[in-house]
């Protein structure tokens, strides 16, 4: 098949070669040329402008959005309404508010273009062993597209899994989960790394994939990097970013009134990462001073 790509940064370039390499033809857009990767740049042929990458596809023609969620990607839909036709089809992959990407199939639909939102599990290393594809919208377009996502994923790694917004809800439960599970290593570990044992923490990790009820593809990625960076992770620092998807669950859950409190913790703890000192943390010590005596530490 032929495919259009816009987007070819770290995710949207190594999924393109990965069509590549299964067959498929892939024209591609960068806003900004001089970010794509070399590999990319000698195996996708490159358009100048968006216009220009739908003329060089074949009807019905089908584009793959990989830019970040919000204004670029609604940007990016609506310069595509404008030059595509009844028929043919806009691929979401990026990491959209789920009530977005419903909006955004009904504005696709009323031009009479179909619209998937496709949440893409995989990080870099989707490009060897496939990205798992959860995709919402209408059938007809995942039947059409079927060969692009068997490319993409591994053997059962890709489902329609609901209407327009589906697509995208998994992937934000997704990754709501994923923070809960790293946050929960991250706890144990420093359990670990604190005890008067003297604990070989690659080794544990190591030996946890053993057998052990935690086994995980976490702990494999855990145990290498332990032994890349060292035991006592010395360069790395100890502040945890979040893509938005924890907050999103999060607004879901309270507007059902559904208790997620690990996964509401989870993302309190990396908004607590990115301080050097808590303020709260003088509150609470300096009215232990008031009503208990308590001793404080001086800065």
């Amino acid at each position: 098949m032929q495919i259009g790509m816009i987007g070819l940064g770290r995710m949207g370039g190594n999924m393109a070669l990965r069509l590549i390499q299964a067959g498929h033809g892939v024209v591609g857009y960068n806003r900004n040329p001089r970010n794509i990767d070399a590999t990319v740049k000698a195996a996708v042929v490159s358009a100048p402008s968006v216009a220009e990458l739908v003329k060089r596809l074949k009807t019905p023609r089908a584009i793959w959005l990989m830019v970040p969620h919000g204004k670029p990607t609604e940007e990016s839909i609506d310069a595509l309404l404008d030059v595509l036709a009844p028929g043919d089809i806009i691929v979401d992959g990026g990491n959209s508010r789920y009530t977005d990407s419903a909006r955004a199939a009904e504005r696709c639909a009323a031009r009479g273009v179909n619209f998937l939102d496709v949440g893409v599990s995989g990080g870099v290393w989707g490009r060897e062993i496939g990205y798992c594809l959860m995709i919402g919208g209408p059938q007809t377009a995942f039947d059409y597209l079927e060969p692009i996502f068997a490319a993409l994923a591994p053997k059962d790694g890709y489902a329609l899994v609901g209407a327009s917004g589906a697509g995208h809800f998994v992937k934000m439960v997704h990754n709501a989960i994923e923070y809960a599970m790293l946050q929960s290593l991250g706890e144990g570990f420093e359990c670990l790394q604190r005890s008067e044992y003297g604990i070989d923490l690659g080794r544990v990790a190591a030996l946890w994939q053993q057998g052990s009820v935690v086994r995980s593809w976490l702990l494999d990625l855990l145990t290498k990097a332990l032994h890349e960076e060292g035991n006592a992770l010395e360069h790395v620092a100890g502040y945890v970013d979040d893509s938005g998807m924890g907050r999103w669950s999060i607004a879901y859950a309270v507007e059902n009134a559904i208790p997620i409190p690990v996964i509401t913790q989870s993302l309190y703890e990396r908004f607590a990462s990115r301080q050097d000192e808590r303020f709260s943390a003088k509150i609470v010590a300096a009215l232990r001073k008031q009503f208990g005596g308590h001793a404080v530490k001086k800065e």
